[in-house]
């Protein structure tokens, strides 16, 4: 469409100089062959002539003044991402010496899914993955012979290609990329389509090695057009593939033709059928014959990812005035049946394009494309109009975003014409460009449309006669962006999207193009570079409104100054020390541009004469110490240091150059940091960090622990290619074999994508310059470790990988710990500050390597026992850093303040895993090593000290990170209990630190002896443990004499209610019986008769009564009709219960209420006085007062008779159990409680407390008649004395 803003004014003053200049530069060779390519004939009118026959060649090296400002220039320019194979390069300079026919020269493009570029040059298909920046593994074809001909084996002239990619058994884009990267070829099929003849070849698994031979499927077209092509009617517009579900190398394709027909093409090792599944998918809306050979425009599928029935396919057509959707099923038989459509060109403007508006003469739609998500479609529309001023015709392009319904459901009769709606308007559709010049039908309907690339919410559009146009909705309008080089690249065949490596779904647009290989558009090349819309076409051929070069001149105006060049990886190393373009104009960032400029230049004086020129105020003045972390200056300039980009470096030098290069590059880098850490010290600069901007100054020296540890990285690599070349495999073949150098590749290529400006470059130079980026090292450990180990390769192989990577991350880490120690006194204060090696990305990039070499150290079986110890000591190097980073993060976090519980329980877990895997393996080795030193005879000794040896750096680090059960295994199968002790004397942490630990196992293994052994020197420590466990605790206590102590433990231990009522430490515990209950409480009486502590027999008195009441349960239980079931077998009932269960019962049992009320405390009795009154209630109920009164009075008993008549009754002995002088009660009376006559209250003073017995009986049903004789009986009672109940014998 058009150039970048900055080009061709520039140009054109820089031609104007030329002419003047009086020694022009000599002119290049008329006939020199293009290092690039080929010069083809038919070149388009714009762009700038090749440099290698431009005059103005020289004119485009920059001089040193203008190489300050390239970094904007570059990355506003095209990146190169990768050449063409060698091999494609000489098919093309074969077809040039052939004069092939232009039309039947070139044709490629790119698919996304696999990232695999295809080209067909002449009767050869070249296929290879295309963002290696040197092609590698380009796979030839031969394409058949039939393909290129009619059906009289005529050659046909303007053959279209198109090639469809199904890659087997794929499981995603992660996998997609991983196993791009490192170049692992996978299962892949092909098919090859002439959409002239409508010629179809198959290639089940291109890399097979076996038969690459292609199946053929017949002619599709008509006889009438076939001799001469005339006819573009039963030629393919588009074809869509996908794979069956469950077949082996099966694939179906669906093809549309322009008049509406639908083809599906069924492929499979045995071979390809076609059948024609629906003739007209127009129907009668396409009436005239314009509209029909235009008709069927662009086949599309719904992503498989979009939720849809079990081995269901959606797709849409895309038709001249709708959208179909159509549904395949690929299970079961090939059965493709039309769902609905929805007009998209129509009456009604707020569903769709309004047509038949005034000045409105045709609508085209031209391309379909649907997002990643399958959520957005974008409908490419041209529309011809009429200037209702000038009478003139134009054509206006718009973008068309419709969203579509996911859970759309269509109903199920076939018969009907369907007319659902299932997209509904984003926005209004948005013009691209709004007056444009009227093109030929054939060109409009050669445009391709593409979504998905960055910036978000672009689109690119791609021409028939080569032209690529970015297009995006920014600020307010639309800008557009025609990719363009100032030489001749010849047409863009297609283009794409660098797959992320972090499965982001936007990447840079990457187009190819037919001489220079493939080129990345970047973002800000789109954002700036970009133009408003100019009234002009969307072709090579520019506009007839002479207003055009008018409003170029004024957009590029103020870029005119800018050198065009080829945009590379030097742009982003320059890039950082120049002005942000996007920023825009803030006044902000003007200072940090000028306070950048300023250290810069005074780091640049300060090499040169080691003079700092009081840099310390100067930068202070300009603001330099006012951002904070990386947008600090000082640490920009750090980074930029450790990031710079060698320019010497290139992809075409020879790997030992190159291997040199980035030894020597890093040295340099590390030199001149220290030179910088020099001048922060000498300028006082590093004292203002150090104390006011602490974790800028942490970032710095990180820079340089980095950058340490990438040094180290490489050495190892290069002793890791030594030691390969000593298979005799030749130097460049080493450097580029092994789990690290994968590793490496992995990385490289993942900045690569993420920035495009460093796609020119190779994967392993982008590793080695991005030293900051060196977290990104665990980043690609932690989610793509599977693509480096296979773990379908023979163990000894994957312990080997495993082996290589866990070596360099242990050199890396070392190697920064190492600087870290160095430099200790240049690191500001540690307080809340997190390393980088804290980082989550590292910790989970260690923990999967840790965990992957556990995994074959459980698998590994009778592996060799040299490798299992050299992956031991690599597995102790990984446990060491990874729980190293996380007590660094865990005392940040705890400073600052910050939660952190999740974060320890995941450094336990992980610690206890590494350990105990650490642990069983060095047992291995112990008896590998005994077996070999023993010498046929068992020596006891020897097999000690090769286990103390072994196992001694695994106790250390689990002393240092409390890994109690490794300590407590070490000890256990050593049987040394002095050292045992010493571990508890040392490990003194949370929770009791080891001494807890070691009780905890003791008791779980019931081994009560060595706990109490052990109780003799930790007593306070045993003494906390068993707090909670009072039937062990009474023991300890015991042992130290603590007979008091023990007293109060054993009374509480017999009356626990269960386990519930005991916080055990151990689980399993039975519940008390009664006769444990009473062994306790006896010796609980015995521990504090033993003690003899002031008031001891008060105590004594206590245990005595629960005594009493464990007796009485015993009685009062086997009356209830449960007992019998076991209920109370052992629970012991609370005081209440029994007392309740006492008025439910018979006479006997009234009785034995009172004795629970006499053993209980004096607080129990005032608490419960309504139940006391109850039990006096109750017995009186239990003896016929009324009748006892009427026989005393009828029968004129004397006092002695009616004296031994009262004798019996429950009021006379309940008075006695609780009245009487030898009443046996426990802390007070009751007539504290309940006196027994009404005037006692008076006495006492408890008229608001309390009532008396005699009032409690006076509302007896009897008392009326029997009060008299119902008192007599309790004062009887309380004056007679009362023989206290023997004592319980210890042995019953």
């Amino acid at each position: 469409m058009f150039s970048p803003a900055i080009r061709k004014p520039h140009l054109l003053h820089r031609r104007d100089r030329e002419e003047a200049s009086p020694s022009p530069p000599p002119p290049g060779p008329a006939h020199t062959p293009s290092p690039r390519g080929f010069a083809a004939p038919d070149r388009p009118a714009t762009g700038t002539p090749a440099p290698w026959t431009s005059s103005s060649l020289l004119a485009r090296i920059s001089t040193s003044k203008q190489t300050d400002r390239a970094g904007d220039s570059d990355q506003i320019q095209p990146v190169h991402v990768a050449e063409f194979p060698q091999v494609v390069r000489n098919a093309q300079a074969s077809l040039l010496q052939q004069k092939f026919s232009r039309k039947n020269m070139l044709s490629g493009g790119i698919d996304k899914d696999t990232s695999l570029a295809w080209m067909i040059c002449g009767n050869e298909l070249f296929i290879w993955s295309y963002l290696a920046s040197v092609a590698k593994d380009c796979l030839v074809l031969e394409v058949p012979y039939s393909l290129t001909r009619n059906k009289d084996a005529k050659p046909l002239s303007g053959i279209q290609w198109t090639v469809c990619i199904m890659r087997w058994h794929s499981s995603g884009a992660s996998t997609r990329n991983g196993g791009e990267i490192l170049h692992q070829r996978s299962s892949t099929g092909i098919i090859l389509c002439n959409k002239r003849t409508q010629a179809v070849a198959y290639w089940p698994d291109i890399y097979a090695e076996s038969n690459r031979s292609p199946v053929l499927s017949s002619f599709g077209y008509d006889e009438a057009s076939a001799s001469d092509g005339a006819s573009n009617c039963s030629s393919f517009n588009s074809i869509i593939a996908a794979a069956v579900p469950g077949g082996i190398h099966e694939c179906i394709a669906i093809a549309s033709e322009p008049a509406g027909a639908l083809w599906l093409f069924q492929c499979s090792p045995a071979g390809v059928h076609r059948s024609k599944v629906h003739r007209d998918t127009l129907g009668d809306s396409g009436a005239e014959h314009s509209q029909k050979s235009n008709g069927g425009r662009s086949l599309v599928w719904l992503p498989s990812n979009v939720p849809s029935e079990a081995a269901d396919r959606k797709f849409f057509l895309l038709t001249n005035h709708e959208i179909q959707c159509w549904s395949i099923s690929l299970l079961h038989g090939i059965n493709v049946k039309k769902l609905g459509s929805q007009e998209i060109v129509g009456t009604d403007g707020d569903v769709s394009i309004k047509k038949d508006i005034a000045g409105q003469k045709n609508i085209w739609l031209l391309d379909m494309h649907i997002d990643e998500h399958g959520k957005e479609f974008s409908i490419l529309v041209a529309t011809l109009c009429k200037d209702r001023v000038s009478g003139s015709n134009y054509t206006q392009y718009s973008l068309l975003t419709m969203l579509y319904r996911l859970n759309q459901k269509f109903s199920s009769e076939d018969n009907v014409v369907k007319s659902e709606r299932f997209l509904e308007k984003k926005a209004p559709s948005q013009v691209i460009i709004p007056k444009a010049r009227v093109e030929y039908e054939e060109f409009l309907f050669s445009m391709k449309l593409k979504t998905g690339g960055k910036p978000s919410g672009s689109v690119i559009i791609l021409s028939g006669d080569g032209t690529a146009t970015v297009a995006i909705y920014w600020r307010g309008s639309t800008r557009l962006y025609q990719f363009d080089l100032p030489w001749d690249a010849g047409k863009v065949l297609d283009a794409s999207i660098i797959p992320s490596a972090e499965d982001r779904d936007e990447g840079a647009w990457v187009v190819l193009t037919e001489k220079a290989g493939f080129w990345a558009i970047p973002e800000k090349a789109v954002l700036v570079g970009g133009v408003e819309p100019p009234e002009r076409s969307l072709s090579r051929k520019g506009s007839c409104n002479e207003v055009v070069a008018e409003e170029k001149r004024r957009t590029q105006v103020l870029s005119a100054s800018v050198v065009p060049r080829r945009a590379s990886s030097e742009a982003w190393s320059a890039g950082e020390r120049q002005r942000p373009t996007l920023t825009g104009i803030a006044q902000q960032a003007v200072v940090d541009e000028e306070s950048e400029m300023l250290l810069n230049r005074l780091f640049h004086d300060f090499i040169l004469s080691g003079a700092v020129n009081e840099a310390l105020q100067k930068l202070r003045a300009a603001g330099a110490f006012e951002k904070e972390d990386e947008m600090n200056i000082f640490v920009r300039m750090s980074k930029s240091i450790v990031n710079t980009l060698a320019k010497h470096w290139t992809t075409t030098r020879e790997a030992e150059f190159l291997a040199s290069t980035i030894v020597s590059s890093l040295v340099e880098k590390q030199q001149k940091h220290e030179r910088f850490l020099q001048f922060l010290v000498f300028s006082k600069c590093h004292e203002e960090l150090a104390s006011k901007q602490r974790a800028a100054m942490l970032t710095i020296m990180e820079h340089g622990e980095k950058l340490s540890g990438m040094i180290q990285l490489r050495e190892l690599q290069n002793t890791l290619s030594q030691q390969r070349s000593s298979t005799h495999l030749s130097q460049s073949k080493t450097q580029t074999t092994g789990a690290l150098w994968n590793l490496i590749q992995l990385v490289g290529e993942k900045a690569r994508r993420n920035t495009v400006l460093l796609m020119d470059r190779d994967n392993a130079e982008v590793f080695y310059s991005r030293v900051s980026d060196i977290d990104d090292l665990f980043y690609c450990l932690s989610h793509q470790l599977q693509y480096i180990i296979n773990r379908e390769e023979h163990p000894s192989v994957q312990m080997q990988r495993a082996l290589e990577l866990s070596n360099a991350c242990n050199t890396l880490v070392q190697a920064a710990l190492y600087y870290r120690k160095e430099h200790k006194e240049w690191y500001p204060s540690p307080e809340g500050l997190i390393t980088w090696s804290s980082h989550p990305v590292v910790r989970s990039g260690i923990w999967s390597t840790a965990s992957l070499i556990m995994d074959l150290l459980r698998e590994s079986g009778a592996a060799d026992m040299s490798m299992k110890s050299n992956l031991w000591s690599q597995l102790e190097g990984l446990t060491d850093i990874l729980l190293e980073a996380y007590i660094c993060l865990l005392t940040a976090k705890f400073e600052r303040g910050e939660e952190h519980g999740v974060l320890v329980h995941e450094y336990c877990e992980r610690r206890d895993e590494l350990l105990g895997s650490l642990y069983n393996l060095a047992k291995q080795i112990v008896e590998a090593k005994y077996q070999e030193s023993r010498e046929g005879t068992d020596n006891l000794d020897l097999k000690e000290s090769i286990f103390r040896e072994v196992t001694s750096p695994i106790l250390a680090t689990a002393k240092r990170h409390e890994g109690y059960q490794t300590l407590w295994q070490i000890c256990y199968d050593l049987s040394d209990t002095g050292l045992l002790r010493s571990l508890m004397h040392d490990s003194v942490g949370p929770h009791g630190g080891f001494s807890f630990f070691v009780f905890k196992e003791l008791v779980n293994n019931r081994n009560y002896a060595k706990l109490l052994r052990l109780g003799e020197e930790f007593q306070e420590e045993l003494a906390s443990f068993l707090k909670e466990r009072s039937d062990l605790l009474w023991l300890h206590q015991i042992c130290l004499n603590q007979f008091s102590s023990a007293s109060d433990t054993l009374h509480t231990c017999s009356l626990l209610g269960g386990p519930e009522e005991d916080a055990s430490l151990t689980t399993g515990r039975k519940l008390l019986s009664f006769v444990e209950r009473r062994r306790l409480l006896y010796l609980s009486k015995i521990a504090a008769t033993a003690g003899k502590d002031i008031g001891y027999e008060v105590k004594v008195a206590r245990i005595e009564a629960d005594m009493r009441i464990l007796k009485l349960q015993e009685e009062i239980v086997q009356h209830d009709p449960e007992y019998a079931q076991g209920k109370y077998i052992n629970k012991l009932l609370p005081p209440p219960e029994l007392i309740e269960m006492c008025l439910k019962r018979d006479r006997e049992l009234s009785l034995k209420a009172f004795e629970v009320f006499a053993s209980t405390g004096s607080s129990f009795r005032s608490s419960n006085r309504g139940l006391l009154e109850a039990c006096w209630v109750n017995a009186a109920n239990q003896d016929d007062w009324v009748k006892l009164s009427q026989a005393s009075m009828s029968e004129g008993w004397s006092d002695e008779v009616i004296q031994e008549s009262l004798q019996g009754t429950v009021l006379f002995n309940a008075s006695r159990l609780c009245y009487s002088p030898d009443a046996v009660v426990y802390d007070g009376t009751f007539e504290d409680v309940l006196p027994v006559k009404k005037e006692d209250v008076h006495l006492r003073g408890l008229e608001a407390k309390c009532f008396s017995v005699e009032e409690v009986l006076m509302q007896h049903k009897d008392f009326p008649d029997a009060g008299k004789l119902m008192m007599t009986a309790v004062i009887m009672g309380k004056e007679l004395s009362y023989a206290a109940a023997e004592p319980v014998d210890m042995g019953s």
